[in-house]
């Protein structure tokens, strides 16, 4: 009862970071996984098992708040579920740290330059047209493949590019949430098929589904109160120590 509980506490805090500023989910649960001796690849796959079920109440929570932009999510999904099934793959025959290093280094970039953007005084600025299937098509592809590659990687690729492509923080954070439910699907069944259920540790998977699913709500309400300025500056404080975190992770 107490490892599911520690497990339901991971993944509520999990969510309430992902939920909120619209990255952190996989990247911190798997870092909890792969800390206590899990292989990388069944830690991404229970993680990413995990969140069909906390990215549906989640991406909900979302559009019932209005944070997501309908017209976006098909040119998410679809190269987004190829690219999950892609790095699915990828992850369950090779390994190395140099994925993960380019990820990172790739971020850290970003991270600073959404800082830069938010700690301007004009940021008010935001895009009235959505983002062209030029930016969307290859950036759902490019997010889910390193998402699974990596353990997570969803949140911070597409969440920090929309932002700085000035798109609304509210707006990005809850469309990528609402299309990671198809490309977390994508890659949760590639990997049962490719590693096996057996392989999973199930009381796991269920405590970071139940605390989740407790904090989805919560985290998209905040999400559509905290200011714009308040949330873009949140995205790059997190992802600034997250992509040195991924840089040198051992």
């Amino acid at each position: 009862m107490e490892f599911i509980l520690v497990w339901l506490f991971v993944g509520f805090l999990a969510q309430f970071i992902d939920g909120t500023i619209g990255m952190g989910y996989g990247v911190s649960s798997t870092a909890a996984l792969v800390t206590i001796g899990v292989y990388p690849a069944i830690a991404s796959a229970s993680v990413h098992t995990a969140k069909i079920f906390t990215g549906l109440a989640s991406g909900g929570a979302h559009l019932k708040f209005g944070n997501v932009e309908r017209n976006w999510i098909l040119h998410l999904v679809i190269p987004g579920i190829f690219g999950g099934v892609s790095g699915a793959f990828v992850l369950t025959q090779v390994s190395g740290k140099a994925p993960s290093v380019i990820v990172g280094a790739v971020l850290l970039i970003m991270g600073f330059i959404i800082l830069f953007k938010f700690a301007s005084k004009n940021n008010g600025h935001f895009r009235t047209t959505p983002p062209s299937s030029r930016t969307l098509v290859p950036l759902g592809y490019v997010a889910a493949f390193t998402d699974a590659l990596g353990g997570g990687g969803w949140g911070p690729i597409a969440t920090t590019t929309l932002v700085c492509n000035n798109c609304k923080p509210c707006k990005a954070i809850g469309s990528v949430n609402f299309a990671e439910i198809f490309v977390a699907a994508a890659e949760a069944t590639t990997f049962l098929l490719l590693i096996g259920p057996a392989n999973f540790n199930w009381l796991v998977v269920l405590g970071l589904i139940a605390g989740g699913i407790i904090c989805a709500p919560i985290a998209a309400w905040l999400c559509k109160k905290l200011p714009h300025r308040i949330l873009g500056l949140f995205v790059a404080a997190s992802v600034i120590p997250l992509s040195i975190y991924i840089i040198f992770r051992i």
